[in-house]
């Protein structure tokens, strides 16, 4: 320490006034980089400037919006492996049927369906929860019985995780 100061504090006053005497102060007068007489960014269509277009406008200048849409004269060949499919055809098709399952909606049936039992370890329960979701998840069902498949499985995991609830309390109270 040198008249009061740490090594690094007078480190530290050299170099400031090292600095102070090696480059005379200017005045700061641009943001630019000195040497470059315009910004990088270029002019964009009519001579409008970057900063005064809208970019978020920017894909509509690549669209025809007076275009007439395309109509090809000749209809396009299909590939052979594309099945051909009859628009007519599906709309007088019948609707779909619903699963059977899927009308037993009380608990009771659900828990039948489960077979919960004492005997069912945490692996069991698990099991059981994935096979009734394999075949009741409302993803794997047709838009007009999700519903019905939702409250399935709604009443599907509340049993099993009161079971699994009573597994973990009985674990405790037994140890």
């Amino acid at each position: 320490m040198l008249f009061g100061q740490s090594i690094f504090q007078s480190v530290l006053d050299r170099l400031d006034a090292e600095e102070t005497e090696a480059a005379p102060e200017q005045p700061v007068t641009s943001h630019r980089i000195q040497g470059l007489n315009s910004s990088f960014a270029a002019d964009v269509r009519d001579g409008v400037s970057a900063s005064s277009a809208r970019p978020d406008q920017a894909y509509l200048d690549n669209l025809d919006l007076d275009a007439v849409p395309f109509q090809p004269s000749t209809p396009a060949p299909e590939a052979p492996f594309a099945p051909t499919v009859d628009v007519k055809k599906q709309q007088r098709a019948a609707p779909p049927v619903m699963p059977g399952h899927l009308a037993h909606t009380s608990a009771q049936a659900v828990a039948t369906e489960l077979a919960i039992s004492s005997q069912d370890t945490l692996q069991t329960l698990s099991e059981k929860r994935r096979t009734f979701a394999k075949a009741n998840h409302p993803d794997g069902i047709d838009p007009l019985f999700r519903d019905k498949a939702t409250m399935r499985m709604k009443i599907a995991n509340l049993l099993v995780d009161e079971a699994i609830r009573r597994i973990e309390i009985r674990s405790k109270l037994f140890r």
